[in-house]
């Protein structure tokens, strides 16, 4: 069966239907099947994989409103009329798409996120079930943060306390890994057929009669609501030394392996410093670490906090107390221990000294920041000095980043489209509710 067959079988009397997408069947039959390496996909990259079948019962199921459908779906049994009025066709086919086709992207919105992390994706969901269009603009890949995280990361969390949309998260262990983050935030998206536009990065927002124009790299959208959801991982707090920029030093740590038998400087004593060090001691590189406080930091985790101090106590990792980088050099990093200056031989840093939300953005959108670094917000409505303007996620936490985790960042949504249908003068039309916030401290 070609492609004009099937659009035959589907009713459609001319081209293709299916745009860029070249099918062709190299074996007939009740069930043909095509395979991934016989698709030539120009133009549907929501489409996996691809079945035709002769089945009558099975027809066709158009998208609906929100961009969902294309799934076959059993339909009543036709009366005797109708089935003569088809039978001229040769069969009653169906194509079978496991993921829902891309939306048709709206000139203008009621909401508009940036950002597309777990606390963006429950913001577009809460505001899409609640029949306001939306659209999600990434700089990056979608979940980017989930993307840069160490490649075999365990979440501290439980993983219902990661849902989204009431959508199960089922993990084999008792903590999702990172990969199982990134498949399970991908499908809710695909789910619930949310618009994402990724790699696309905001420059400016303004607000014009009742209207937010956000213009972008690759051009201008107009929204009712905006929700500024863009985390903080984008921006690691810099040592502001020579040599930082060398391309042996990262802010960002993934995996071990590249970094075996070398001499490797993990800078900061907090999680992200001492699962670093771990991992990388234990498979084969030399580790040493430099540490501006007195001791690791209150915030490390029970299970690593003895594991590091042992290391350390056995001599199997240098830890270097009351220590700031002065300096990286070529094979070399200068250090400043309680005043007294050393050189030690070096290959690669890995300065994991944390990170903060982009402040120059939220500035550049008009949202008004403290001196001490905080995001002016209604804690109730998440909506800040600008009216229809909200923060979501841990940004909304300013410097304070260890309060805010997608724990509880996610219920932020519910509480920003509440606020949204109230300023409409709208009543929910399907339900909107969150449990209470948890409030993290610093070492939970």
């Amino acid at each position: 069966m070609c492609v004009d067959e099937v659009a035959r079988t589907l009713g459609f009397s001319r081209g293709n239907p299916f745009g860029g997408l070249h099918l062709e069947v190299a074996a007939a039959g009740a069930h043909a099947e095509i395979g991934r390496d016989e698709i030539g996909d120009g133009g549907a990259p929501s489409v996996r994989d691809v079945r035709v079948e002769n089945d009558a019962r099975n027809p066709y199921v158009p998208p609906d409103a929100r961009g969902l459908g294309g799934l076959v779906a059993p339909e009543r049994e036709r009366s005797a009329g109708e089935r003569g009025k088809n039978s001229e066709r040769p069969s009653q086919g169906a194509v079978l798409l496991p993921y829902s086709p891309p939306m048709k992207e709206p000139g203008q919105v009621d909401v508009l996120v940036i950002g597309a992390g777990p606390v963006g994706l429950a913001c577009a969901i809460e505001a899409s079930r609640q029949g306001l269009s939306h659209v999600l603009i990434e700089k990056a890949a979608p979940l980017h943060t989930l993307v840069r995280w160490p490649t075999h990361t365990v979440f501290f969390s439980t993983p219902e306390l990661l849902e989204i949309g009431g959508h199960p998260f089922v993990t084999e262990r008792g903590k999702p890994t990172r990969r199982e983050g990134l498949a399970y935030y991908r499908k809710v998206s695909e789910r619930e057929g949310l618009l994402i536009r990724h790699h696309e990065t905001v420059t400016s927002l303004e607000r014009r009669a009742g209207l937010f124009h956000v213009t972008t790299s690759r051009g201008v959208h107009r929204a009712r609501a905006v929700v500024v959801a863009t985390g903080f991982f984008d921006t690691p707090n810099l040592l502001g030394v020579p040599g930082e920029d060398r391309e042996n030093v990262s802010h960002y740590y993934t995996e071990p392996y590249p970094h075996t038998a070398s001499d490797v400087l993990v800078v900061g004593g907090k999680n992200s410093a001492v699962e670093a060090a771990l991992d990388l001691h234990r498979n084969g590189a030399r580790v040493t670490m430099a540490v501006r406080g007195r001791a690791f930091g209150a915030s490390v985790k029970y299970w690593l906090k003895p594991d590091i101090e042992n290391r350390v106590k056995e001599g199997s990792i240098r830890a270097l107390f009351e220590t700031q980088v002065v300096s990286i050099e070529d094979g070399l990093v200068v250090l400043d221990t309680a005043g007294t200056k050393s050189g030690i031989p070096n290959d690669f840093v890995f300065a994991l000294t944390g990170y903060r939300p982009d402040f120059p953005l939220l500035r550049s959108l008009g949202i008004a920041i403290t001196d001490d670094l905080h995001v002016v917000h209604d804690p109730v409505s998440m909506e800040t000095s600008v009216p229809g303007l909200y923060v979501a996620g841990v940004v909304a936490a300013g410097i304070d980043i260890g309060k805010l985790f997608i724990e509880n960042g996610r219920l932020h949504a519910v509480a920003i489209v509440k606020h949204i249908l109230a300023c409409r003068g709208a009543s929910p039309s399907a339900p909107l509710a969150a449990p209470a916030l948890r409030t993290f401290q610093d070492g939970d």
